[in-house]
Formats: C-alpha cells, structure tokens, sequence
C-alpha cells in the first residue's frame, strides 16, 4: 500500500488540492515507515510547489497585461489622453507610416501612479487602449544662451581667431526612426497650443460605434427650457448628461454655450465648466465648417475689445482647438479646402483675417490692449505714496496681465502656423505675412518684445523669412539673391549693425542682438532644408515617409574656408567699433555662429 502511494504521489499532480490530498493519506496510512527510517522527499509537493508557481506567474503576467488596458492612466497623462483621441492626433493619418496605433491590446506601460483594481482579468472585458505617442508640448523655440561669467577664450585681434579643425566623417543617412521623428513633428506642426480636457469614462468603442445623431427631441426640449429661464448650472447638467457618443447637441445650443454662457458670465467656477463641456463636445464630435458654432466676426468682436469679458482667454483657446482639430481631420483626406482654417485663416482667400491676427499678436507682444482699465487707474495711482498691500496688489494684477498676454501670444502664434499651412504654396504664404509683420517688428520698442515675437514664431518658414527682410534692411546693399547659406555669409559681410530701435542700447548691445537674430536664421533655414517646409503639408508628408533628401542649392555649398574668412572680417569690423576687448556676450556668440555654420555645412 506504502510504495503503492509512492508511485501514485510521485506522478504530476493536475490540481491544486491533489498532493495535499495525496500526502495526507500517506502520513495516516504508513506510519511505520515514518518512524522507523526518514523518508525520501516526496516529489509530489515540490510538483505542486512548481505548479503553482508557474500559474502564480502566468497569472500575474496576464493580469498585469490585461490591467493596462482595465484602469485609466494617473493624473500625469490625463490631458495627454484626451488629446489623443481627438482629432488632433495627427499620427493616426500616418498609420502606414507609423506603428503608433494604440487599439491593439497591447499597449504601452502605464503610469507608476496607476494601480490594479481587486477584480481579474477575467471579470471585466478590456477596453481598447488610448495611449499614443504624443507631440511634445508648446514651447519657445530655442534661443541662443548668453553666459554672463568669465570667458574661456578671448578674441584680441582677427587673427588670433582659432581655425576650426572638423572631423572629417560622412553625413549618417536617414534612418526610419529619422523619418518617424519628422513624421511625428508633423502633428500640430511641432507643438500642441491647447489640449482636451481628460474626460473619464466618454470614450466611444471605434468598432462598435454608430453614426452619431442629434440628442433626442424630449431632451432637448429640457434644455431649451432651462435656456429660456437662464438657468445656467440647469443647462449644463442636462447637456453633459445627454451628450454621448451617439447624441450631439445642434449647432445653435453650441452658438448659444459659446455666446450666452461662456462670453457672458463672470463666475470664474462656471466658466470652467462650460469650457469643459464645450471641450467634451469638440473630442466627441468635432466641428466642421458647418457644425461651427463660432465665426470671425464674433472672433474680431472679442478680440478688439478694450475690456474683454473674464472668458474671452478660454474663448481663444475654444478657437485654436477646433482650427486644430479640423485641419488635420481635412488633411487626413488630403481635403484641406474643406477646412475652418481655409475659410477664416487662407492669404489667397480671407488675407484680411491674417492681418488682424498680427495685429493682436502685436498687441500681445507689446502689452498694449492687453490692460484693463481698472488696472491702468491703480497703476496710475502707485505713482504716489501707497501702501504695501497696495501696491502688492497692483504687482499681482501686472503680472495677471503679462501672463494673458502671453498665453495670448502663444495662441496667436499657433494661428498664423495654421495660417502659412493651410493654402498650396506655404513659401508665398510666409512671404505674405511676413512683409506685414516687418513694419511692426522695427517698431516695437524693447528688445526683449522683439525676442519674445520672435522665439515663439511656431512657423520655421515664417521665421526665417522676418529674419531675412530684417537683415535685408540693414545691409548697405541689399541681394536679391535666394535665401540659402551663401546668403547668410553675406550678411555677415555686408549687414551693419541692426537699425537703431525706440530703445536706448549700447552699442555692443546691438551687435549682440544682431549676432543672436544671425545664429537664429541660420538654425531656421537649416530646419526649412532639413523638413521640406517649402513644399505643401501634404506632399510634405509623402517626401519624409520617402526619406527623400533636402533640396540643396548651388549656393548652399560654402567651404569652411569661406566661412573662416567671412568670420575674421565680420571681427575685424566689430573691432573697428567696439575695440577691444569684446564683452563676454559677444566672445560666446561669435564662437557659436562658427560652430554653428560648421554643422549646419556638415548635415
């Protein structure tokens, strides 16, 4: 019976409960071989031990795998998530370009913050994961950093300039995680002005999701009647509860949220939650040139006034936000004619609309039309003797102002992105707006506001256009020559120092700022070589996922030799007036021009 129990404990045990079963009979039934010898271990619990740690960790694995797609992402991705899934997210036009399709039920890893309920996978279904690769977020374009400490190399005289000695190694082709990365700047041109707002539980099923259709009409007879008794929480309860992925409100209940509600309340807690259910509207069912529920008119009434209303920021943002998302609904399907932006934002069409842009942007940048009445009394009154509380207040309210102004700024500056993009031919489109912007730029009056519109210039293109008039403007013989790295060369050689400016600067001041704008259009005319920015956005899209190279022009060949020598001329007339030595801004900013032109030349 004993060895009969042996054999039979020794064999797999199939189930949990088998080999305890098993030894628990064993120690009952043979005592005596117990007692008299130790016994051989039994195979059977290490087989269950084994056994078990093995489910344990398919287990784990499976649940760990299903999980992420179970449970929403932490607080960290909330605002990414949601622009994913609008129609902002760009990448999903490339899918034959990029793998970056998150309906697979695989998806990336999740958050640390993010936690596992007590229930199984097996309990709940997994829903289709959100996650994507996202754009990076909306940034200043790089500027050129100024050290302010002790110089490591000085420059006494033009031929104690150092020589440049480059490696010499081949330009690396472009690789597909190249063209992947182009690819992706390609989602809201590089940067992302607003974002959805993260909304739970409202994601419609892409697979099973039907035609969406107009909310019922007994529902909406209830929110017409809390609109006609002005019933504002009343209205926006029944329309985040109706609104779904199959319902839509009609274009008028928009018209009336954007107007009514949000252009017209003063509760700084209710026009979040009007934003937010106009946000929920837009990620579910995105406007079109029809469902619009906004147009210029309302846009230039808002915008010219002198005392805005407190939701007019969030209007704004409103704006951008359906632009975005309808422009790259439309270029998916190569249809940009059929756009919001085409309508309201094309030079061929409406140049007048891009005009009045740059003449807010403007206004942002120089803070004028940016200041409330009010505030500008109790600046007034700080000229007198006040007392703290005051005049704390009154710093707070400046600094309120300046922060409008430049999210304003940024908002704008995604505006004229659109702008360049929108018509055939994004070069004339530059030109355009570019020759209006340049009258504003020699008038702003602080080096800082020129800076600040120029950093945040979202168009590459539009940028190294401005740079160009500017430098054209200041040379003692202008080209006509085409913009190329020959032409950057004559600048250099050619340009004086930058007109003199409402601002009262020193000298080297100015033949700093003109070093930096150099440095600037050098890096943007390589970024409009590198990614194609003066073919179409769409035949942009085809040339990168082609890998195809950058069109070089004859005059983009230059030699370090040339480089060199334009570089010690250029010195040798800085020296002429500002002697010697250079002041450490400009020792730092020379050395960075050459370097610079020497990548630049090598890519």
């Amino acid at each position: 019976m004993c060895s009969l129990l042996h054999s039979t404990l020794g064999a797999p045990q199939n189930s949990r409960n088998a080999a305890p079963a098993a030894h628990t009979s064993h120690a009952q039934l043979c005592p005596t071989a117990e007692t008299q010898a130790v016994p051989e271990p039994s195979p059977a619990p290490a087989s269950h031990s084994t056994s078990e740690k093995l489910s344990s960790t398919m287990v784990t694995a499976e649940t760990m795998e299903n999980c992420s797609c179970l449970f929403p992402v932490s607080r960290h991705h909330s605002q990414s998530l949601e622009q994913d899934y609008s129609t902002t997210a760009f990448n999903s036009s490339l899918d034959s370009e990029s793998d970056s399709d998150c309906q697979s039920p695989s998806p990336p890893s999740l958050d640390s913050n993010s936690s596992m309920g007590a229930d199984g996978p097996e309990n709940d279904p997994p829903q289709p994961c959100l996650e994507r690769n996202l754009p990076p977020r909306l940034s200043p374009a790089p500027t050129i950093p100024v050290t302010t400490g002790k110089p490591q190399r000085s420059l006494p005289e033009a031929s104690d300039f150092p020589a440049h000695q480059p490696i010499q190694q081949a330009a690396p082709a472009r690789t597909d995680a190249d063209s992947k990365a182009l690819l992706d700047k390609l989602h809201n041109f590089r940067r992302s002005g607003v974002q959805h707002l993260f909304l739970q539980g409202i994601t419609p099923n892409r697979e099973t999701q039907k035609k969406p259709g107009l909310i019922p009409r007994g529902k909406l007879s209830m929110v017409h009647t809390t609109m006609e008794e002005n019933i504002l929480e009343g209205t926006l309860c029944f329309l985040n509860e109706f609104v779904s992925c199959q319902h839509r409100p009609p274009k008028e209940i928009i018209c009336h949220l954007i107007k009514q509600m949000l252009l017209d309340t003063h509760e700084g807690e209710v026009l979040n939650d009007i934003y937010a259910l106009l946000m929920k509207i837009q990620m579910l069912h995105p406007a079109n040139i029809t469902t619009v529920g906004w147009d210029w008119t309302l846009m230039k009434f808002i915008m010219e006034q002198q005392e805005k209303p407190p939701g007019w920021l969030l209007f704004l943002q409103y704006v951008v936000q359906t632009l975005e998302d309808d422009f790259q609904h439309n270029l998916k399907s190569y249809q940009l004619q059929k756009s919001i932006a085409k309508k309201v934002l094309s030079c061929d069409l409406c140049f007048n609309n891009v005009k009045e842009v740059v003449n807010w942007l403007v206004a942002a940048v120089t803070g004028i039309g940016f200041s409330q009445p009010q505030e500008q009394l109790q600046e007034a009154r700080t000229g007198h003797r006040s007392s703290s509380p005051r005049l704390a207040s009154t710093q707070t309210e400046q600094a309120q102002t300046a922060f409008f102004a430049q999210k304003t700024m940024l908002l704008l500056q995604r505006m004229l992105a659109v702008a360049v993009e929108v018509d055939r031919s994004p070069t004339c489109t530059s030109r355009k707006i570019a020759d209006d912007i340049f009258p504003f730029v020699l008038n702003i009056p602080l080096r800082s506001q020129r800076e600040a519109l120029l950093n945040t210039m979202e168009s590459q293109l539009l940028r190294c256009r401005l740079l160009e008039l500017l430098f054209q403007h200041s040379c003692d013989v202008p080209t006509t020559a085409s913009m190329s790295l020959d032409k950057v060369l004559y600048f250099l050689s050619h340009s004086s120092v930058l007109p003199q400016f409402q601002d009262e600067t020193a000298t080297w001041q100015r033949w700093d700022e003109m070093l930096q704008y150099l440095s600037l259009l050098l890096l943007s005319y390589h970024s409009v070589k590198l990614e194609h920015l003066r073919t179409s956005i769409s035949d942009r899209m085809k040339l990168i996922a082609q890998r195809a190279k950058a069109r070089l022009q004859d005059s983009d060949d230059i030699s370090q030799l040339d480089i060199q020598l334009k570089m010690n001329d250029f010195i040798s007339r800085m020296q002429k007036t500002l002697g010697e030595p250079f002041p450490p801004q400009i020792q730092e900013k020379l050395f960075m021009l050459q370097e610079l032109f020497f990548i630049v030349t090598a890519a």
